[in-house]
């Protein structure tokens, strides 16, 4: 379920050092999803030869590449200039939200700020992301779930072995099991906020409201491309499709059995 309009101006900045190249344009075209791109930039220090991989996928997709320098060893000097250009972006007044691509718990404080400010922040980032980050956001996006395609033409082998290792690092597999019964207790829960007085809802305000309750829930992560068919996989929901008298128009609706 998308909670955003289309037309949202979006800021996007990514930590070279803490995503990996591969299905660059998986994660653009997600992000189209949910605004048009106002600002690119990616953030490194591109003297590294461990970044050299993502060349040709900035040009391919006209992102404005920012050096910047380690000075120190095991620092990461690209948290602080992705940080100081979103507060620069912020106060243009000329976006509507930020998109971070990082897997890094550092942004988290950016990301609550950006939000205190009025601004829509979506990340995006590996598995592996701390869940203060995830949360912090109004939706976060598994890199995961887009790298199906990615892999079917083997574009993860084009990777560099040192960014490879670094980005399968405590990699979760996505969860596929849709009987899990935390997620069942959260869509049970979230039945039960919004439902009417014969315990229906809507199927799009459930989805908004799981999004707003856990910013990284997505259907993909356990298989299902949709919301639907996620709930339909579960024996403990009723769904109800109410013709809305549009042809080939229906509302779909649900509750707890």
């Amino acid at each position: 379920m998308l909670t955003t309009d289309r037309d949202l101006r979006l800021a996007v900045l990514i930590d070279a050092d803490n995503v990996p190249y591969s299905n660059l344009q998986g994660m653009l075209e997600e992000i189209a999803k949910y605004g048009s791109p106002t600002f690119k930039r990616i953030y490194g220090d591109w003297t590294n030869p461990r970044l050299a991989g993502w060349k040709s996928a900035l040009l391919e997709n006209a992102i404005t590449p920012v050096q910047q320098y380690s000075y120190t060893s095991g620092k990461n000097a690209t948290d602080s200039a992705m940080i100081i250009d979103a507060m620069d972006i912020l106060y243009t007044g000329r976006v509507d939200g930020f998109c971070i691509v990082s897997s890094d718990s550092d942004f988290t404080r950016l990301a609550i700020r950006l939000r205190e400010a009025g601004m829509k922040v979506f990340g995006m980032g590996e598995q592996k992301t701390p869940i203060s980050f995830t949360s912090a956001c109004d939706r976060f996006i598994y890199i995961e779930i887009l790298r199906k395609s990615a892999d079917t033409n083997g574009s993860d082998q084009s990777e560099a072995p040192e960014i490879r290792s670094k980005s399968t690092v405590k990699k979760r597999a996505p969860k596929t099991d849709s009987s899990d019964k935390k997620l069942k207790n959260l869509i049970a829960g979230s039945i039960n906020d919004v439902a009417d007085e014969d315990g229906w809802v809507f199927l799009g305000d459930l989805g908004n409201l799981l999004i707003k309750k856990r910013p990284s829930f997505d259907s993909r992560n356990y298989g299902f491309n949709k919301l639907l068919p996620l709930i339909k996989s579960m024996d403990a929901f009723e769904v109800d499709e109410r013709e809305t008298g549009k042809s080939n128009i229906k509302h779909v609706y649900v509750r707890n059995r």
